[in-house]
């Protein structure tokens, strides 16, 4: 959101890297922009933390539950917490929620006085079923384009178990989070396994390898005009032509086929597998929130950051670089 642009101006995705490696974590950039550890492993991540943690003495108390917080009557907050069966009270002069979507927390900050955009799935992926890719658990496409409705995304797709997934999928599951939610998860989804092809490129390429002398006795299922798609996965699209050579494909196949490459429709039936989704779209209303300080602007001394926000990214470390930013942004701000 426009809100995020300044805040990225201050501490950007360079003072991400810069600070990471700084801490002995060196971070890698994919092609397509997603930034991970070199490791590929988040417990790097997490040990970073943990240990910038110990050596600020920073106090961390595991196992502890936030129940209620409420306003001093003569400014900062009071803080009743739970730790191994014990209610507790704790007194802060400023407080900072970066407890991400948890739904107990995000009902404190609203009997704060703030405003919470109900929180709905993001990050997830689809389950479609469909014969033209059953069976094919694991098969990738490095580029295709998805379409739902007025949302485009591009990258690769990955054929699961129980539909599909990928870079691509979880793309448009974040762009169309509450889109999705609305229609309980069931849309109709396009997909263009030949990433930028337009139809008739698509005709032109399929008219010419009908043409091609040396094809005119290939099975089409055994002979795919385009090497970006997986010759399993080829087979079953191109199922309806079953044993024709391309000699003997008619011009109405062709079509057909160009149709199917370029603008092929499948039906989400329902959310992915996963227990719990990688983020939330909700959160905090960003209208009541200060985003040269992270303060908030309806309770003095109250600062938020991360995905206690309404804010969500794309998988690759675009969430985590919000959280950074306005992480780095909320603890300069309490410590002036």
């Amino acid at each position: 959101g426009t809100e995020l642009r300044g805040a990225f101006s201050r501490f950007h995705p360079k003072d991400t890297v810069e600070v990471s490696e700084a801490r002995g974590v060196k971070l890698k950039t994919e092609a397509d922009g997603r930034m991970f550890p070199v490791t590929d492993d988040s417990n790097t991540i997490a040990d970073c933390l943990r240990e910038a943690a110990r050596k600020a003495g920073v106090r961390v108390e595991l196992r502890t539950s936030l129940l209620r917080v409420e306003k001093g009557s003569k400014g900062g907050f009071r803080l009743e917490v739970r730790n191994d069966a014990k209610n507790f009270i704790l007194q802060t002069k400023k407080l900072l929620i970066a407890t991400g979507s948890d739904r107990k927390t995000l009902d404190i900050v609203k009997s704060l006085g703030h405003t919470i955009i109900a929180p709905v799935p993001s990050l997830f992926t689809f389950n479609i079923k469909d014969k033209r890719i059953e069976g094919l658990s694991g098969v990738s496409v490095e580029h295709v384009t998805l379409r739902m409705d007025a949302i485009t995304t591009r990258g690769a797709l990955l054929i699961t178990h129980w539909g599909m997934s990928g870079p691509a999928a979880l793309r448009l599951s974040a762009w169309g989070a509450r889109e999705l939610f609305e229609k309980k998860y069931h849309a109709r989804l396009t997909v263009n396994w030949l990433h930028d092809h337009s139809f008739d490129k698509a005709l032109e390429i399929l008219q010419r390898n009908k043409d091609w002398k040396e094809n005119a006795r290939r099975r089409v299922a055994s002979a795919p005009a385009f090497s970006q798609i997986p010759i399993r996965l080829w087979r079953q699209l191109v199922d309806f032509a079953g044993e024709k050579n391309w000699g003997d494909v008619s011009k109405a196949e062709l079509r057909k086929l160009a149709q199917e490459l370029t603008a092929g429709e499948f039906e989400i039936q329902g959310k992915g597998q996963f227990k719990e989704e990688f983020v939330t779209c909700g959160g905090v209303s960003l209208k009541e929130v200060d985003f040269k300080t992270m303060q908030s602007r309806a309770v003095d001394d109250l600062f938020f950051a991360g995905e206690v926000l309404d804010i969500d990214g794309i998988t690759g470390g675009f969430n985590f670089q919000s959280s950074w930013t306005t992480g780095w942004l909320a603890g300069n701000a309490l410590g002036e």
